[in-house]
């Protein structure tokens, strides 16, 4: 099925069908950033965030 198939066929739902599947969709999406996210973890793309946040409350620039 082509994006244009798809999309044709969302258009044609009612309400209550159209909002399920953009609740769906929306939760799909969550769950490859979240995966994403995971990823760039385990490979050390994130690793400057916890470099920053060490040196911030090293410097007593963080709150509560």
């Amino acid at each position: 099925m082509s994006v244009a198939e798809i999309e044709q066929a969302i258009r044609a739902l009612g309400e209550d069908e159209f909002a399920l599947i953009a609740d769906r969709v929306h939760a799909l999406e969550q769950e490859r950033w979240d995966a994403e996210l995971d990823r760039d973890a385990r490979n050390g793309k994130l690793d400057f965030l916890i470099a920053e946040a060490r040196e911030d409350r090293q410097h007593g620039r963080l709150k509560d």
